[in-house]
């Protein structure tokens, strides 16, 4: 085989980010992320996001990819990157005014864990079957990406115990703060791409058959959210609501294997998987 980068084919890694509908997981985290004071105060004062939400959004996905199906090399340059990029941020704290640095290893591991949760939690709540050291075993492959940020592995939640004892313990942490409010809502209602072709309504906002499946999309992602978290953002923490985020998160991954045969076949595997398959010889 080839350079299997941090993971490799045998990895539950690769098993978890083969399912398209992880990439509603991404979305997920970010609204997880939002209720962390700091770390939504790092992300808007530190970040273009507003201004070119696409772009971002392509660039943290080049990003995960590299971590995922990278060589050693291109992980180790893209992680040198981001670490440099954040060694020289800094952001206020908006509740007591201080300053501080945006990689910190609080803020580093809760963007972490949302990130990793998510993707696992969205993936199981679509169906994709897991055992229970599947799940842990997730988790502990993800240190090494931890690491890569800056993390101290052993300081981060390794197993799915560790992780749901994180959330208890930072949870008096969290909060809903203006700027949490407003990267929901941007989350929740982003800028369309000109190629979208919606057609303008009053209030700014544009409505279209795009605009109504992102809509879909974005309330599926906050229903996915734990129910604490539902209820940070003003929303039902109902067990009737689980219910029905995972009825419409498995809807969607059986609409998207559905689909996906009609689609041409350079487009059915993401490209740096694909890279990755036929550098291993998995073609």
């Amino acid at each position: 085989m080839g350079d299997l980068g941090l993971f490799g084919p045998d990895s539950i890694t690769w098993k978890v980010h083969k399912e398209p509908i992880v990439t509603m997981g991404g979305l997920r985290s970010l609204y997880l992320q939002a209720l962390h004071p700091r770390a939504v105060a790092a992300i808007a004062q530190n970040s273009g996001y507003k201004a070119d939400p696409w772009g971002r959004f392509e660039r943290t996905s080049a990003y995960v990819g590299t971590i995922l199906y990278g060589t050693m090399a291109e992980v180790e340059l893209a992680a040198s990157r981001v670490r440099r990029m954040h060694s020289q941020m800094r952001a206020t704290d908006p509740r007591t005014g201080e300053t501080f640095r945006i990689d910190e290893p609080e803020l580093l591991r809760w963007v972490h864990v949302a990130e990793v949760e998510s993707f696992l939690t969205t993936a199981r709540r679509a169906g994709l079957e897991l055992t229970d050291a599947e799940v842990d075993g997730y988790y502990t492959e993800q240190l090494r990406a931890a690491e890569m940020i800056g993390l101290n592995p052993g300081t981060v939640p390794g197993t799915a115990a560790e992780v749901a004892a994180y959330y208890a313990e930072i949870r008096p942490e969290l909060a809903m703060t203006k700027e949490s409010a407003e990267t929901a809502f941007f989350l929740t209602v982003p800028p369309v791409p000109g190629n979208w072709g919606s057609r303008s309504l009053r209030l700014g906002l544009t409505l279209g058959p795009t605009r109504w499946a992102y809509f879909g999309i974005a309330g599926t992602a906050l229903a996915l959210l734990p129910p604490w978290a539902r209820k940070m953002y003003g929303g039902l923490g109902w067990p009737t609501t689980d219910k029905s985020a995972d009825l419409s998160v498995r809807g969607l991954r059986l609409l998207i294997k559905a689909t996906l045969p009609a689609v041409p076949a350079q487009y059915r595997v993401a490209p740096m998987r694909q890279a990755a398959l036929e550098r291993v010889g998995i073609a």
